[in-house]
């Protein structure tokens, strides 16, 4: 009885730890489903049918391979990312890996805030209206002084991105379709090499490899608990993929099959165009609940990796356990981001091409941000925990034949 009692003890604490070390993982896959993400997917399916629908689903395993790196740097070293390059490779390797960050995460800004302006303007609001809404919740949010908090509400709103599944049900998708397209890859088109390259850079956002080993950090989070951030990254990864191709899925089932294909130019088209079998209404709430859900998470993640980076980078205090005053710069990065990339989206036009546009840009970044990620895999963890020998040659040949897929896609277009 006794030895009973304490293996329920020990499962029920086993459990209680898992529930306060998941949140990164999770938390960076919903953001990775961003507008950015829904945009090019609907484009995708909308352009290719399912053809792009094996690649969304075939990304998991690398995606899962690649941020587990960076809850493994975070728990064995105690540093972010951007404060462990500049001590393993100097200052100026590290300026250059903030570059990339600072023009992922403000390019992912954008395509974060025409989202919300798209979904207001559904619904009748004005974008200046929205935007402002957007960015104060956004401040408010990040402005408690806790990771803890700001991780919940951030989880809470991503919940909303479920109702893609819901909205590719409804789409009543061909079976038969999607086998038939699952063979049927044009690789000589430069238009599809293009989509698969912006199918790619909207699945590995440099930003996320900064947030979710920053966020470790933050959290504080020990080797010991190792084994359930993993199952919060593998679920995260499965999740967010499974996501993105609902709405490729959806996507295709009423484009691509249609007697008259849509055009796609803001999101209020794809909600029009994807949600008509549940109703005028309900699609239009489902549809921009999720839409809404992913652009504020990731809106959140990519400011949080920016102020994160910079804070680490030039040695500030940078961490929301403390109130916005106590640590001035790095809430200030975080503001100056939000706001400015709200403003930039006032001043411009919601358009889908700039959505798939940022996708691509994510992928040219590719090779130098994981590059840093396996660097630091292979030789600034303890010992015992670097990654080497064949796992680090199956790590470095998959990342290298998906980058140079992006790149090459996403090049192709133009030469």
């Amino acid at each position: 009885m006794n030895g009973e009692a304490r293996t329920t003890g020990l499962g029920a604490a086993s459990l209680i730890r898992a529930a306060a070390v998941w949140g990164p993982g999770l938390l960076v896959m919903l953001a990775d489903t961003d507008a950015g993400n829904v945009v090019t997917a609907a484009q995708a399916g909308a352009q290719w049918g399912y053809r792009l629908l094996p690649l969304v689903l075939a990304l998991i395993p690398m995606l899962y391979l690649v941020q587990e790196l960076t809850v493994r740097l975070g728990v064995h070293t105690g540093r972010g990312h951007a404060e462990l390059i500049r001590e393993r490779y100097g200052l100026g390797w590290a300026l250059l890996a903030l570059v990339a960050l600072a023009v992922a995460a403000v390019g992912s800004l954008v395509t974060e805030f025409t989202g919300v302006a798209g979904i207001g303007q559904m619904f009748g609001l004005s974008r200046s209206f929205t935007l402002p809404a957007a960015a104060a919740l956004l401040l408010v949010i990040v402005g408690t002084g806790s990771y803890r908090r700001v991780e919940r509400a951030a989880l809470l709103i991503g919940l909303f991105e479920l109702a893609f599944f819901v909205v590719a049900w409804a789409a009543r998708p061909s079976l038969a379709a999607i086998a038939r397209d699952a063979v049927s890859f044009p690789f000589g088109d430069r238009q599809f090499l293009y989509m698969a390259a912006a199918i790619i850079g909207a699945t590995f956002n440099p930003w996320m490899i900064f947030y979710q080993q920053s966020a470790t950090v933050d959290k504080r989070l020990q080797p010991a608990d190792l084994g359930h951030a993993r199952v919060d990254t593998a679920l995260g990864a499965v999740l967010t993929q499974c996501l993105t191709g609902s709405v490729l899925i959806a996507a295709a089932a009423t484009f691509a099959y249609a007697a008259t294909p849509a055009r796609l130019s803001s999101v209020g088209d794809i909600s029009r165009a994807l949600t008509p079998a549940l109703g005028a209404a309900a699609g239009k709430i489902i549809f921009g609940a999720g839409v809404l859900g992913a652009s504020l998470v990731a809106a959140i993640v990519a400011s949080l990796a920016l102020a994160w980076g910079v804070g680490e980078i030039a040695g500030l205090k940078r961490t929301l356990e403390v109130k916005p005053f106590a640590a001035g710069w790095f809430y200030g990065v975080y503001a100056l981001a939000v706001v400015g990339s709200a403003l930039a989206v006032w001043a411009t036009s919601d358009l889908v091409w700039l959505n798939v546009a940022a996708q691509v840009l994510n992928v040219l970044l590719m090779p130098l941000v994981i590059g840093f990620l396996v660097a630091l895999a292979a030789t600034a963890l303890p010992e015992p925990y670097r990654v080497s020998g064949r796992r680090l040659g199956l790590i470095v040949a998959i990342c290298t034949a998906v980058s140079a897929l992006g790149v090459f896609g996403g090049l192709r277009a133009f030469l």
